[in-house]
């Protein structure tokens, strides 16, 4: 007898998992856990998809944006170079162009010198906030996911804990062995609530800062545009 008990308990053992398995945890939790675990997992891919595509994209026009400034300050006729070189994705060839734009605009007539000072400056700036904002017109999501996805793991967790509360009642059995798998799939969904807002938080934080280094220089760039067109207005 006593030896029928250490074999029925040794291949109940064997057969007892040795690790957390997700996708267990997934298909073995409440459909409202399920929805909140998926909604979760659909919010991490789309942040990774934006942090791949900001890194792409931002690495493509610092290089563009490094040839247009430096062949532009090496041409003897910005309106000239602006007119044979056009590159209206370039941010950098966007502020140039608004600038220039509103010099012509201005040097057509008789007007105010500091007027036209001013008016090119705010072209320019405007230019400036333009571009930024479409650089960084997708780092919002990254900011909510970071936010809020904890607490929608969260919400997760505390209705897989009362559903295994109500199992407790329902089997009149409070043993850890009827509670434990409910709990698991609970803390699952806040797993990954974490896993979906950590990385996010961390993006926005870098890419924000990235974004503000790139409108610094931009607007570097139209500091100097703008003394190089005062001197021109001076000299009419």
């Amino acid at each position: 007898m006593t030896f029928d008990l250490l074999m029925a308990a040794a291949e109940a053992a064997a057969g007892a998992p040795t690790r957390l398995n997700p996708v267990k945890l997934f298909l073995d939790a409440d459909i409202v856990v399920q929805v909140v675990m998926v909604g979760l997992i659909l919010a991490s891919v789309w942040t990774w998809t934006i942090i791949v595509s900001f890194l792409l994209r931002m690495g493509r026009v610092n290089r563009q944006c490094d040839g247009y400034e430096r062949d532009f300050w090496e041409a003897e006729n910005f309106d000239a170079f602006q007119r044979e070189r056009r590159r209206g994705e370039v941010p950098i060839g966007k502020v140039a162009g608004a600038g220039l734009a509103e010099y012509k605009r201005n040097a057509a007539g008789h007007v105010d010198p500091e007027g036209a000072r001013q008016r090119v400056a705010l072209a320019m700036n405007s230019s400036v906030g333009e571009e930024s904002d479409k650089l960084s017109n997708r780092l919002n999501f990254l900011a909510t996911v970071g936010s809020v996805a904890p607490f929608v793991g969260l919400f997760g967790t505390v209705w897989g804990i009362m559903n295994s509360f109500f199992q407790i009642g329902q089997q009149q059995n409070s043993s850890l062995a009827v509670v434990a798998p409910g709990i698991s799939e609970a803390l699952f969904a806040t797993a990954i609530g974490l896993f979906a807002a950590i990385p996010a938080v961390i993006a926005y934080n870098r890419f924000s800062h990235r974004v503000n280094g790139f409108e610094a220089r931009l607007q570097r760039f139209a500091d100097k545009l703008h003394a190089a067109l005062t001197l021109q207005l001076e000299q009419r």
